[in-house]
């Protein structure tokens, strides 16, 4: 073989290896990442929850609004 063509391959090869683990990390991030976000969702609806039965157990006394 050439001595270009096996420095060619060789340097493809490397990078190749470096876009492997790039990717696998990347990937690694984009799971912990989806994990949090459905950590986030349930405490999300849970607090929307709390928060609808405040709002339903919370009495508003019969005022007269301050304009009249």
């Amino acid at each position: 073989m050439d001595d270009s063509i096996e420095e060619k391959l060789v340097n493809l090869e490397v990078k190749f290896s470096y876009m492997e683990d790039f990717i696998s990390k990347l990937q690694e991030v984009c799971v912990e990442n989806q994990k949090e976000i459905e950590i986030l969702r349930r405490e999300n609806q849970i607090l929307a929850g709390r928060i609808q039965d405040l709002s339903e157990n919370m009495e508003i006394p019969n005022r007269r609004p301050p304009h009249y």
